[in-house]
């Protein structure tokens, strides 16, 4: 290979371009990415960024010196329009056409939206601008929040909002939050969080609109009810970024469809994060998309899957001070029991607890509430059930 193209220049497609780099790839590389910044960490987006503790420059995952030794040309700000049916060739929004021997697409996934939610106040929480225009409306005075979806970033922005002194209220429509990926027993004791915060929870109702005329001025449930809200922020979920794919001869299904080593139907393309669809499931997860690209680069410079990138799934949330963990593939049966700590008042007490999830004598998953020693034993114990020889730990 001559010219390996990365689409995305997101945390994926920085590990994408450094693995090529590692495993001796040293060809022209071009990274295009839609946003103008060069790539940059998302989880502290909805904590430390949102709440002033972290600045841009700590946002930032490459320094001067990384971004010369990459040796990689960036096309920043210009979203790629289309792949060609072989995979050889990347159209550019500009009118501009990249030639390449190969292509990593990490696309990543964009928010998901509301009818009406262009109204100023309303707001999502996926890119650094999302976070620069929240954060800039959260800094003029006390605000009436109303967060929209109860999972990972719609907890951890309400956490961040009510620690700025805010009125929060979340709104879920399932009866609990988090319920498919803890299950509800779990689920019952994060939603426990939210009161402990002073953020007010509802759930089973979803919202049928935004009020407002050009600012938002509140929510409607389908209860009835409605919400005074002065920001709104919507947390319902991702779409991967696929559509500038359509008509090329990759398969979608959400997201990138490939095989269990992140390569597609084509020899020359591999996908990896949020936007690929590997080993049977889309993991939107920071260590997913540090992982990945290691098997993928192997895969894509020997034209064949000779590596894969399945390992046990890992994934954690800092919301009103407690740092959450869970790792492992948790399913509907499965028994749950405490294992060390304990609860109070139905929320993990002081030390915090942690939890193995069971099927026929088997741990098959494990959560941990602020024990991440006790978690991180777990997490190696789960990798060996698997078969794995190890487990990375995120540089974290």
């Amino acid at each position: 290979m001559r010219t390996v193209t990365i689409v995305g220049a997101s945390l994926s497609g920085l590990y994408a371009a450094r693995e090529l780099r590692a495993q001796g790839y040293d060809g022209c590389l071009v990274i295009v990415g839609d946003e103008p910044h060069h790539p940059y960490d998302r989880p502290p987006l909805s904590k430390d960024f949102l709440t002033g503790r972290a600045d841009e420059t700590q946002l930032a995952l490459t320094d001067t010196e990384e971004t010369t030794e990459l040796g990689a040309e960036w096309i920043l700000g210009i979203r790629a329009r289309a792949l060609d049916a072989r995979g050889r060739t990347v159209l550019l929004d500009d009118g501009r056409t990249v030639s390449t021997d190969g292509v990593v697409i990490a696309t990543g996934a964009s928010a998901r939206r509301l009818p009406g939610d262009t109204l100023a106040g309303v707001h999502t929480l996926r890119t650094l601008d999302d976070a620069r225009s929240l954060r800039e409306q959260l800094t003029r005075g006390r605000c009436r929040v109303v967060v929209i979806g109860g999972g990972f970033i719609g907890a951890e922005t309400a956490s961040s909002c009510s620690s700025l002194g805010h009125s929060v209220t979340v709104v879920e429509a399932a009866p609990l939050p988090l319920v498919p990926q803890l299950g509800a027993e779990m689920a019952a004791v994060c939603a426990a969080l939210h009161h402990r915060g002073g953020v007010d929870l509802v759930t089973g109702t979803g919202v049928t609109g935004l009020r407002g005329t050009t600012t938002v001025t509140g929510v409607d449930l389908t209860d009835g009810r409605t919400l005074p809200a002065d920001i709104v922020i919507v947390g319902i979920g991702t779409t991967p970024n696929t559509a500038w794919l359509v008509g090329s001869a990759l398969a979608l299904h959400d997201g990138v469809l490939c095989d269990d080593g992140c390569a597609t139907a084509l020899p020359q393309v591999v996908a990896v994060g949020d936007v690929a669809f590997v080993g049977g499931t889309r993991a939107e997860h920071w260590t997913s998309a540090t992982q990945q690209p290691r098997a993928a680069v192997t895969n894509l410079l020997a034209g064949r899957t000779v590596e894969t990138a399945t390992a046990v799934p890992y994934f954690w949330s800092d919301q009103y001070g407690a740092r959450i963990q869970f790792a492992g593939r948790r399913t509907d049966g499965d028994t749950v029991r405490i294992t060390e700590g304990e609860l109070s008042d139905g929320a993990p007490a002081e030390g915090g607890f942690l939890a193995r999830y069971e099927r026929d004598g088997r741990m098959t998953a494990v959560l941990a509430v602020d024990r991440p020693r006790p978690f991180m034993r777990a997490r190696r114990e789960l990798a060996r059930g698997a078969g794995e020889e190890r487990v990375q730990s995120a540089p974290r």
